[in-house]
């Protein structure tokens, strides 16, 4: 049966020509520094493509509503069928073998997935939700933001329907995620939504995987789980899984080794690096205590690899050839658990960001505004003190800092004189003058017209500097 290609690509482009039509002048939008849509292609697929000049996302939505690409400067983040580039599945969902279309990106699927019972979700395949095209309609939005809507086929065989709105903003790497799931059946329904996101883990020159690719993950100190964690797939004593219980970080280290674990995480962030490159990707969301969410898991993380996994109820061999077996890290961040009645929808929000932080360090901690690498640290120099660490930031933007005294209160601000920015590591080493009675140093990033963006680190200060 012959994929249709060429029809598929001509009703996407009049799609998104239709989108910009009913925009504001792309050109316009460029010139003034805000975002901008654009009908695009990539890897032979027509695509929407957003972007602000930080950060860029290749929308396409003929394939499940995917993000095919999301990409920081030069980094590309996402996984990308190199095999499948500018094809299409067949009109049913599935690739021509029945199987699974996978192109990689990023995508929805409902969860628990499993093979037990009509209420776990046995894909992929999902010829559905994630095989057949998704709606595409421009969405009214906020100066400095632009905003569209992507809305899947009614799936008759989990009872559900999926939209997402995705909003990009002027200055930012972030990405707004509002998933929505709603029950199309007659009966009522009760699935998680998975936020599933095939980042590439390959080296730069694609010549093997990337040892230096690894995720970050705050392990619940209240976990449901024993070790913090898991294992849903594969062996138990994977050393791609590496908790830490001094730091409470989960370390996944990539090993082309399979497996998949899942995690309680109650902090709302998970970031993976890039350590060749030091570029990171970052989810965060909010942990809602006390909901049940599926497999007991806010963040799982699934490597492709070698080695046995037990799935679709039998022994699973995973081949050693990269060409069959490509080397993919996924990053998963699910909601909890929605029993839905038949008519009835539910909201689910979560955002993306990026940036850099210079090499192959860990991220011990993560903001709305960045994330720090090595902790900031403050030094008797005299008398004065001397302030360190490792940081990256999700704007653009200037380093400012608060002394503040026992009860939190701010004393001095200062400027740090230090630029930041999305794309390159901010590595702080200042030597400043610490007024009396200072106890404690916040650091913060401000726009460039000296306006706080938010927190990024805090410390106290050496006992010696009060005395």
């Amino acid at each position: 049966m012959a994929q249709p290609a060429r029809l598929g690509s001509l009703i996407l482009s009049a799609l998104c020509l239709l989108w910009l039509a009913k925009s504001a002048c792309p050109g316009a939008a460029a010139a003034q520094g805000g975002p901008v849509a654009a009908a695009s292609t990539y890897k032979g697929w027509t695509t929407l493509r957003l972007t602000n000049g930080l950060v860029d996302i290749q929308l396409l939505p003929e394939i499940g509503g995917r993000i095919i690409q999301f990409s920081l400067g030069n980094k590309d983040f996402l996984w990308v069928n190199q095999e499948l580039g500018g094809k299409l599945p067949l009109t049913n969902g599935l690739a021509a073998d029945g199987g699974w279309f996978n192109c990689g990106g990023d995508k929805l699927w409902p969860a628990p997935q499993g093979w037990d019972n009509d209420e776990q979700w046995p894909g992929p395949p999902d010829a559905v939700l994630d095989g057949q095209p998704y709606a595409l309609e421009k969405l009214p939005s906020k100066a400095g933001e632009a905003a569209v809507r992507l809305t899947s086929r009614k799936d008759l065989r989990s009872g559900i329907q999926f939209s997402r709105v995705i909003r990009i903003f002027d200055g930012s790497t972030r990405v707004s995620f509002d998933a929505t799931m709603k029950n199309i059946d007659s009966k009522a329904r009760r699935w998680g939504i998975w936020a599933h996101t095939q980042l590439n883990a390959a080296r730069a020159d694609g010549s093997a995987h990337n040892a230096q690719m690894q995720a970050w993950c705050p392990i619940n100190p209240k976990s449901r789980f024993p070790k913090g964690y898991s294992v849903i797939f594969g062996a138990p004593d994977n050393p791609t899984f590496q908790p830490d219980a001094k730091r409470g970080l989960m370390r996944v280290q990539y090993q082309y080794k399979v497996g998949k674990i899942g995690m309680d995480s109650d902090r709302g962030w998970v970031a993976t690096v890039d350590g060749e490159t030091g570029a990171v990707f970052v989810h965060r969301f909010h942990f809602e205590a006390g909901k049940d969410y599926p497999d007991g898991s806010s963040v799982e993380f699934w490597l492709n690899g070698v080695g046995t996994i037990h799935a679709y109820n039998k022994e699973m061999v995973m081949p050693a050839n990269p060409a069959e077996n490509p080397y993919v890290f996924e990053s998963e961040v699910l909601s909890p658990f929605a029993r839905l009645q038949p008519g009835e929808t539910y909201r689910w929000h979560y955002d993306w960001y990026a940036c850099n932080i210079g090499g192959d360090f860990p991220v011990v901690d993560c903001t709305e505004v960045g994330l720090v690498a090595e902790p900031l640290r403050a030094e008797t120099v005299g008398a004065q003190v001397r302030l360190k660490g490792r940081f990256g930031v999700f704007a653009p933007g200037y380093l400012h800092a608060d002394f503040c005294d026992t009860q939190g209160k701010t004393i001095r601000k200062i400027n740090c004189g230090q630029k930041a920015s999305p794309t390159e590591p901010l590595v702080l080493d200042k030597i400043v003058q610490a007024p009396p009675q200072a106890k404690s140093i916040k650091l913060f990033l401000a726009d460039k017209k000296g306006k706080s963006l938010g927190e990024l680190a805090e410390t106290t200060l050496p006992v010696e500097l009060s005395k």
